[in-house]
């Protein structure tokens, strides 16, 4: 399991919202912001995207991927600037578009998902307010749009779980080419294809439970202790040890937050001998118990979901 496979497992990803639209000009859609991760692709003609205050609009062109964060409102019309409106006036309004498609038709997909815990919420908060994966003949995401626009287009059995898994690997593709894009990609997903590194990472996140020490994780890569700890300071800024601990949290706060899980066994599930010793380490890192964090459905600031 590669690291970024631990995140999105961690993450439980589930679609929404998931529609083919038709609209002849004039046209306009509006989304809320509270949309964790928007996804949009254009099928046929073009269209316009922002974001509340945003003065640089994104052309999108056919066989183009766009992904959306949650934040300010964004909009999708024929023209930037366009009056825009909620999804159901809008479906309301080019009901009559969907009946018999005008060759000057725009004709897209929108998508909304939604990731659980602050492992999920660490993926989305890394990439740029609005993404943009022009069209690509050699691009994976090309084929799946095409499906994506088939199966929409007509109704066969099977036709939501074919949607749904089309949409996560459409998801799972645009966060990958956005990671490898990103200037702001955390330090793991950069790590991750270091040889150095990497199959010390992938022990670390797939086996948290597990007592590693420096110089087990070195052994791992092949590397002296002192070389392994340098190496691992340079690239991800941290101890191999402080790493393992962030990481042990963040999946200790995903269980606590996402699922009825005894303390005892978030302690042992996250590496912890005795729960008396999670309480302490959990305690130190967030000034809080974990009892009283699940409690009260505490989160850690978005510049800390780093892992």
């Amino acid at each position: 399991m590669d690291v970024l496979q631990e995140h999105l497992v961690r993450a439980r990803a589930s679609g929404g919202v998931f529609a083919r639209s038709i609209a002849v000009a004039p046209w306009g859609l509006r989304l809320p912001g509270s949309i964790q991760l928007a996804v949009h692709a254009m099928i046929q003609g073009h269209a316009w995207l922002w974001t509340e205050g945003d003065d640089h609009p994104l052309e999108l062109k056919p066989g183009d991927l766009a992904l959306v964060r949650g934040g300010p409102d964004h909009y999708i019309a024929h023209e930037p600037g366009a009056h825009s409106v909620a999804p159901e006036d809008f479906r309301s309004q080019h009901s009559a578009d969907e009946i018999e498609v005008d060759p000057r038709a725009a004709v897209f997909l929108c998508g909304a998902y939604r990731f659980a815990g602050d492992i999920g919420a660490g993926l989305v908060n890394v990439l740029p307010p609005v993404l943009s994966i022009p069209s690509s003949i050699d691009n994976p995401i090309h084929g799946v749009v095409a499906l994506l626009s088939r199966e929409l287009a007509h109704v066969e059995p099977g036709r939501q779980t074919v949607l749904d898994r089309l949409l996560d690997v459409l998801v799972v593709l645009g966060l990958r080419t956005g990671l490898e894009c990103s200037a702001n990609a955390p330090a793991w997903f950069r790590a991750a294809s270091d040889p150095r590194l990497s199959r010390a990472l992938q022990a670390m996140h797939e086996h948290a439970d597990m007592p590693w020490t420096v110089n087990e994780l070195a052994k791992l890569s092949n590397k002296s202790r002192a070389a392994f700890a340098r190496i691992f300071q340079e690239v991800l800024g941290q101890t191999p040890m402080r790493y393992l601990t962030e990481w042990r949290m963040a999946v200790a706060r995903d269980l606590l937050q996402t699922q009825d899980v005894a303390l005892a066994d978030v302690a042992q599930r996250v590496g912890y001998t005795s729960l008396y010793a999670f309480v302490t380490a959990f305690g130190r890192y967030h000034g809080q118990p974990p009892g009283r964090w699940r409690q009260h459905g505490l989160t850690l600031p978005a510049g800390m979901l780093d892992h």
